[in-house]
């Protein structure tokens, strides 16, 4: 680190303004098709402005940009490989007849008043078993979405559901990435930091539930008409086999053998792809759409455009034909493209020194425990914002706060919750931040669409901040206990 001054925090505030502002005319002016274009417009913007006051006034040199974009881009670039492999793994789940599948029996074993209810709690218990909140959604959240459909459910209420219960097992696993990063960056034992988010995470959960049960119970039913429609189009067009549900199956096996996400990914999608030739071999001749080749060379063909390209398939009912449409790895550009351009954005907030000048303020201003937890939970959804990644802000929000909360007198655990609380649940609710994206690249649902219906994630901070309020299972390291625990 140089000795150069800080930009004072107005200054810093100016490229997040620029940014704000120039997203709201963007969805304005485009929707949903913002993030296909005019968000990256926006954060590449917000970029410049930033580097151009940096460079002009702060005399902050070019190549400490170069290297903090460098820097941060190698951090994902894993993640960029999980984004190629959840595409190719939706498309080879759909056209495999994996989800025609879920959804032919789901529409049939669910109940519309209880569905929404059930679908949060069947993605939780795949989620803490996984690990990955990306992976359930991916799997079997594409299938409760078509279900949902089916039944005449909101999609921006079932992806709500999907969200929330993925979300609550992702944080609460001990498998799970941000789990792992919050507790270790922290230095809390795992199974401290997991049981130490118990108290506000299932108050959470719980109120989202009774939530989700209200909502269903208040269904009228119209969707029993969809329900025949969908049966009906599923089995003419798709091969419904319960031998397709091997592939799950298996998946499942790679996950509780905690093999790692992108393997699991990908072995997954080669599954699907050797059952599709199998089960499904006249809608792979449809789509390699070549008379002139052989018929193994058109599987092979429909295959690879399964993995990779965008798929349709004629089922005789519009709103099916677009349920069972996939978007393969080209489907992810859109969402690769947007996170390469908020990590950028990111990185030049932390070279410039803006985003620690910002924060300090936050951070400086704590003088009791409801201001700590609360300026933890600010700083955790700041960084969300400016950033566009979780991991960068669980990392940020952890080290800016450690100090802090032992200068108090306070757990690290309280540290590890509260961060887990902010910035690992908010992520999702962010249209471009990594998380937000990929999630409404996957549903095929806009993060502004869902973002009132998860109710898990807008929960979350509310309460910690609600739990420091009174003071319930928080006490000091030094000092008398302000609560016994």
């Amino acid at each position: 680190m140089t000795n150069r001054p800080h930009p004072h925090p107005l200054v810093s505030m100016i490229p997040v303004a620029v940014l704000i502002g120039l997203l709201v005319v963007m969805i304005i002016l485009f929707g949903s098709d913002s993030l296909s274009g005019g968000s990256q417009i926006a954060l590449l913007i917000g970029l410049a402005v930033c580097v151009s006051i940096s460079m002009l006034f702060y005399k902050v040199p070019w190549k400490a940009f170069e290297d903090q974009m460098t820097k941060t881009m190698g951090g994902i670039a894993v993640t960029l490989l999980i984004l190629l492999s959840v595409g190719m793994l939706a498309g080879s789940w759909m056209i495999s007849g994996v989800v025609p599948t879920l959804i032919y029996y789901g529409v049939q074993i669910l109940s519309p008043k209880f569905f929404l209810v059930s679908a949060c709690i069947i993605c939780s218990l795949v989620s803490l078993l996984s690990g990955s909140s990306w992976t359930t959604v991916a799997t079997i959240g594409v299938a409760l979405l078509g279900v949902g459909h089916a039944l005449g459910i909101s999609d921006a209420w079932t992806a709500g559901a999907i969200i929330s219960g993925a979300y609550f097992g992702d944080k609460m696993s001990p498998l799970s990435d941000t789990t792992i990063l919050a507790s270790s960056t922290t230095g809390v034992d795992i199974f401290d930091h997991i049981r130490y988010m118990t108290h506000t995470t299932v108050i959470s959960m719980s109120i989202a539930l009774v939530i989700f049960l209200v909502a269903g119970l208040g269904h009228s039913g119209a969707g029993a008409v969809n329900v025949a429609l969908y049966t009906h189009g599923l089995e003419k067009t798709f091969n419904v086999s319960l031998w397709t549900l091997l592939v799950p199956l298996l998946t499942g096996i790679l996950i509780a053998r905690k093999v790692p996400s992108l393997i699991v990914l990908f072995a997954s999608s080669i599954m699907a792809g050797i059952v599709a030739l199998i089960l499904q071999p006249h809608i792979l001749t449809q789509i390699a759409g070549d008379a002139s080749l052989s018929p193994a060379m058109a599987l092979i063909r429909g295959v690879a455009i399964t993995f990779f390209g965008a798929t349709s398939v004629e089922t005789g009912y519009s709103a099916l034909n677009e349920l069972v449409s996939t978007g393969g790895m080209a489907g992810m550009l859109n969402t690769i493209w947007l996170i390469i351009c908020a990590m950028c954005f990111g990185a030049t907030m932390v070279a410039s020194g803006m985003l620690e000048s910002i924060t300090r303020v936050i951070v400086n201003a704590v003088k009791s425990r409801l201001g700590m937890v609360s300026s933890t939970v600010g700083t955790g959804l700041l960084l969300n914002l400016t950033t566009g990644d979780q991991f960068i802000s669980i990392v940020l929000t952890a080290d800016m706060f450690k100090e802090v909360y032992d200068k108090m007198g306070y757990e690290r655990r309280l540290l590890s919750r509260t961060t887990e609380d902010a910035a690992t649940v908010t992520s999702v609710l962010v249209p471009w931040n990594t998380c937000g994206m990929t999630q409404a690249t996957v549903l095929g649902v806009p993060t502004l669409v869902y973002l009132p219906y998860c109710f898990f994630n807008l929960l979350c901070p509310l309460v910690t901040i609600a739990v420091a309020a009174v003071g319930w299972k928080i006490r000091k390291v030094r000092g008398e206990s302000e609560r016994e625990e």
